[in-house]
């Protein structure tokens, strides 16, 4: 049994041909074309705007023509995230689908439901004839998990509805009307090379199985941080046992918690012994303090051959002391809205290389202030940890919850004729693009939803495959019941 089995079948074949274009952020050449290709081959309008989204219309059936437009809109990329053990390769590659009782999950990589599952029902809706709705226009943005680039490209009047219906939630009975805003932060040092030293032995220490998630809808889960937990490690070891750091990679994706991180030191022949003791107990601490939400945490520590070099130690430490110094989780819950993260940082790569070490991290929150002030902080910590460079970019607004709309009461009541019970209204710690858009299409009313995804942007994501077809019958009950004019 192949996903295209799965019903509803429309869906779940168009969401099949999704995942075998290679599309990670800044990469979607191949899911593009393949877009605008399934538009011809269905004979549906599409074209590409200026900057690279592609929109596809379809107008209204008979009868409906009085009815309000409809923008249904995903973005085409996905988060290119898998284990270390995998070796597929994200420019070329499908992704491998399995089927896992009531889920869909991909082969040690991401599956990309996030939000390859959203623009699936989008080009059904297009191509199921038996639908009843006004307008529809889909619009698939580009590098949305990088930058919301195709969002913040997108110009005003391209788009005639004015009714947005976001698909790129991830938790089923939730109608989402708000969203943080987010601000990347990127500190740099620039550091010399020095020749190894004689009478020293070499370690890589590896930090991994932690289970990672969604820098935004995970990061109240509290779970573990590789690069901080590797900055922990390296700590002592270059306080205490005179260690010297050859290399440190840490994370890959901005908006992603990292579960690896990786560095490579020198360590006095003398206190090779002791240092490798030094690291386990270190270790052991952190498992212990994450064991409820990562019991899978796993240290590694290898003999490697000497180095030709090492990175300079004054630089390095005041570097490893920046990133223990600062932080990175949750801030602050809100207090108006409880269980919902307010502001949070993630502090996501880390790298050294070409002569410097850069600390990338996303900020989110829902109140303008208190990100600046997150941004102030973060700032202070590392100009005063002697950072060469601190830079604050790709900041947005959140999206402020308008509760009260036409739209939000027909979501709210079919959604009742189809579930039997009451929809939740709330609003995400994750950056979705409404806000954005919204900025520029302010006569637009938008909601967001969307089926069960769980642990997206780490290769533990998977589709709840119930939840799918539930979220097709509600969508389509929706569109039918949009009000007129």
């Amino acid at each position: 049994m192949t996903i295209s089995d799965l019903e509803p079948k429309i869906v779940w074949n168009n969401f099949y041909g999704i995942t075998r274009q290679p599309r990670p952020s800044k990469h979607e050449e191949k899911i593009r074309a393949y877009l605008l290709d399934w538009a011809k081959k269905h004979h549906v309008e599409a074209f590409p705007d200026d900057t690279g989204n592609v929109i596809l219309r379809a107008p209204a059936t008979p009868g409906y023509e009085n009815r309000r437009g409809v923008i249904l809109q995903g973005h085409m990329d996905m988060v290119p995230q898998k284990t270390g053990d995998s070796t597929h390769d994200f420019l070329t590659d499908p992704i491998t689908t399995l089927i896992d009782g009531d889920w869909v999950t991909a082969d040690r990589t991401t599956l990309g439901a996030d939000n390859g599952i959203g623009v699936a029902m989008g080009l059904s809706v297009l191509e199921d004839k038996n639908l009843k709705h006004g307008p529809v226009e889909v619009l698939v943005t580009y590098d949305e998990e990088t930058g919301m680039t195709g969002a913040n490209s997108l110009k005003p009047g391209v788009l005639q509805g004015d009714i947005l219906i976001n698909l790129d939630s991830e938790e089923e009975g939730e109608l989402c009307v708000g969203c943080a805003g987010g601000l990347d932060a990127s500190a740099t040092f620039k550091y010399r090379t020095y020749k190894s030293p004689a009478a020293h032995k070499a370690l890589r220490i590896s930090v991994k199985g932690l289970q990672g998630g969604h820098s935004g809808m995970d990061i109240s889960l509290y779970r573990a941080n590789a690069n901080k937990v590797m900055a922990r490690i390296l700590y002592p070891l270059i306080e205490v046992k005179g260690g010297k750091v050859v290399s440190f990679t840490g994370g890959s994706l901005r908006n992603a918690i990292p579960f690896e991180a990786v560095a490579e030191v020198l360590v006095p022949e003398a206190n090779l012994e002791s240092a490798r003791g030094l690291i386990d107990k270190v270790f052991a601490e952190v498992k212990a303090e994450f064991i409820d939400s990562d019991p899978g945490a796993a240290l590694y520590v290898e003999d490697i051959p000497v180095p030709a070099k090492y990175i300079q130690s004054s630089v390095m430490e005041r570097a490893v002391k920046a990133l223990i110094a600062c932080p990175s989780g949750v801030i602050r819950m809100s207090q108006s809205m409880p269980g919902l993260t307010e502001t949070s940082i993630n502090m996501a790569i880390v790298r050294t290389e070409k002569g410097r070490l850069t600390i990338h991290s996303l900020m989110r929150s829902a109140v303008d202030s208190a990100k600046e002030d997150l941004a102030i902080r973060v700032g202070c910590i590392f100009e005063l940890a002697g950072a060469d460079s601190i830079e604050f970019k790709g900041g947005y607004s959140g999206w402020t919850p308008k509760l009260d709309t036409p739209m939000n009461k027909v979501m709210m009541a079919q959604f009742k004729k189809v579930y039997g019970h009451d929809m939740k209204i709330m609003a995400t710690h994750g950056g979705l693009e409404c806000a954005i858009m919204g900025a520029k299409y302010p006569h637009w009313e938008m909601v967001s939803v969307g089926p069960t995804i769980k642990y997206p942007h780490s290769p533990d994501e998977r589709v709840n495959i119930p939840s799918v077809e539930r979220t097709w019958n509600y969508l389509k009950a929706v569109l039918e019941a949009v009000p007129e004019k």
